[in-house]
């Protein structure tokens, strides 16, 4: 379809989406950029935030995504996402809890090493919850 863009999500483990929309908003490492159909071919790398894919009639689909790179080509867009979370799937209260327990493991790290890794996934969680907001 000329008048679509093709695009595909896929994480480390599996195929998230394989579709065509009119738009897709993607959070490069330089700043938001949306794709539409006839892109000038690019690849970036993304920072923490929402794909958005934007499709006639439908509501607006959000993924999270943390990391990871897009490439545009003639044939449509791919985003290689280190991971990826629909906004849908996402329950508000049970990542209040995750954001507590992450902060506990914090505080309670013994080593530099637990703390640095305990850190890094209370950093993660509250990104997820940025972008719930």
């Amino acid at each position: 379809m000329a008048d679509k863009v093709a695009y595909e999500m896929v994480s480390p483990d599996r195929l998230l989406a394989s579709a065509d929309a009119d738009m897709v908003v993607v959070p490069g490492s330089e700043g938001d950029f949306g794709v539409l159909p006839g892109h000038a071919p690019m690849i970036s790398t993304l920072r923490p935030g929402l794909v958005e894919v934007h499709d006639e009639g439908k509501e607006v689909e959000k993924i999270f995504v943390r990391g990871g790179f897009a490439e545009v080509t003639p044939e449509g867009l791919t985003v290689l996402a280190e991971e990826a979370i629909p906004l849908a799937d996402l329950d508000r209260s049970a990542l209040d809890r995750e954001i507590e327990n992450a902060q506990e493991d914090v505080d309670d790290a013994k080593t530099d090493e637990a703390r640095d890794k305990a850190q890094h996934q209370l950093d993660g969680l509250a990104q997820l919850m940025d972008a719930l907001d």
